[in-house]
C-alpha cells in the first residue's frame, strides 16, 4: 500500500511567482493518490496568498489548502502548523522559493521502502544563484549523525525533507528559525541514518532567501545549535567550521574583538580552517562580507 504524502510550504506572501512555481512542481510529482499541500502563511497576507495559488487550487481540487501560522511566528511555527494540519503518513517540506524537480518524491519513497527502519529521507540539490546552477551531492546513500556533525551538509536541505509524520517536529525555540532544519536532521539521524538519494532533485534558489545576511540571527542560531547539541564542539573539524562561521558573522557586524576571539578558537580546533582568513579579511575591511557570500554562492557554496 502506497503511503499518503502531505507537503508543507511556508510563505510570507511576498513572492507570488516563486510560490506558484513551488506549488505546481509539488503537484506535478507522480504518486498514486497524489499529494496534499498545505501552504502556511507566516503573517497577515492570507487572502493574498489564497489569490496567488487560486489556479493550483482549481486544477487540484481538495489538494491545496492555505492556512495562517497558528504556532510561534516564524519558519518553525509555520512548519509545525502544516504538520498538525495534515493526516498523511508522510510529511515533506518545500520552501516557497525552491522547486522540486521531476521524480523527487518517487525516488525518496523508494529509498524509504528500501530501508524500513528509516524515518527520514533527503536528496541532493541544485543550487541556483543568478544564472548559474550548481549540483551539490553528498556522496552517500545514507546520512549519519557523524556526517552532520562534521559538516552542516548544505545538500541535506529542508526542501528535500520527507519523514514519517509525528517522528520529528521543528523546534520553535530556534532564534529567527536559524538552524532548525539542521537540528531536525541531527535528531532524526541520531535515531537512524537518513535515507538519501544522491541525485539533485530539488532546485534551491539562494538569491531569494531573506536570511543570508542577517548576521546577528545567524550568530544566535549557531550558538543555539551548539547549546542543543554539545557533541558538535567535540569534533575538531565540525567545531572549527562553526567557530569560523561565528568569526565571519561577527566580522560582518563590525565586531572585531569577537571575530578575533572566534578565529582563535577555530584555529585551536583545527589548524588551517579556511573560514578564518576570510573572516579576518572581512574584520580588517579588506573585503565586504556580502562580496564573499556572493562569490561563494556563485560556486554553490555558503560560508
Amino acid at each position: 500500500m502506497n503511503p499518503t504524502v502531505g507537503v508543507v510550504i511556508p510563505t510570507r506572501g511576498d513572492r507570488p511567482h516563486l510560490l506558484q512555481a513551488a506549488v505546481r512542481a509539488v503537484l506535478a510529482q507522480r504518486h498514486p493518490g497524489g499529494v496534499d499541500v498545505v501552504v502556511v502563511v507566516d503573517g497577515d497576507q492570507v487572502d493574498a496568498v489564497v489569490a496567488q495559488v487560486a489556479d493550483a487550487v482549481a486544477e487540484a481540487p481538495g489538494r491545496v489548502r492555505v492556512l495562517p501560522n497558528r504556532f510561534s511566528p516564524g519558519l518553525p511555527g509555520a512548519r509545525n502548523t502544516g504538520i498538525a494540519a495534515l493526516a498523511t503518513d508522510l510529511v515533506a517540506f518545500c520552501d516557497d522559493d525552491d522547486m522540486w524537480l521531476p521524480g523527487k518524491l518517487g525516488a525518496q519513497l523508494a529509498a524509504l521502502a528500501a530501508d524500513p527502519a528509516a524515518e527520514f529521507a533527503g536528496c541532493a540539490i541544485e543550487v541556483e544563484y543568478d544564472s548559474r546552477r550548481v549540483p551539490r551531492l553528498a556522496g552517500t546513500s545514507q546520512v549519519t549523525r557523524q556526517h552532520l556533525t562534521r559538516s552542516r551538509m548544505v545538500m541535506v536541505h529542508s526542501s528535500t525533507f520527507l519523514f514519517r509524520r509525528g517522528s520529528v517536529w521543528p523546534d520553535e525555540s530556534a532564534p529567527a528559525g536559524q538552524n532548525e532544519d539542521w537540528d531536525l536532521a541531527l535528531r532524526a539521524a541520531g535515531r537512524h541514518p537518513l535515507a538519501y538519494v544522491d541525485r539533485p532533485l530539488v532546485r534551491v534558489r539562494w538569491g531569494a532567501s531573506a536570511y543570508a545576511t542577517r548576521w546577528a540571527d545567524r550568530i544566535a542560531g549557531l550558538e543555539w545549535i551548539l547549546a542543543r547539541h554539545p557533541y558538535l564542539a567535540a569534533d575538531p573539524r565540525g567545531a572549527a567550521r562553526i567557530y569560523g562561521q561565528l568569526a565571519f558573522h561577527n566580522a560582518a557586524l563590525g565586531r572585531r574583538r569577537e571575530a578575533w576571539r572566534w578565529a582563535v578558537r577555530a584555529f585551536a580546533a583545527r589548524w588551517g580552517e579556511p573560514r578564518v582568513p576570510i573572516a579576518l579579511a572581512v574584520a580588517l575591511g579588506v573585503v565586504p562580507a556580502r562580496a564573499v557570500l556572493s562569490a561563494l554562492h556563485t560556486r554553490g557554496h555558503g560560508i
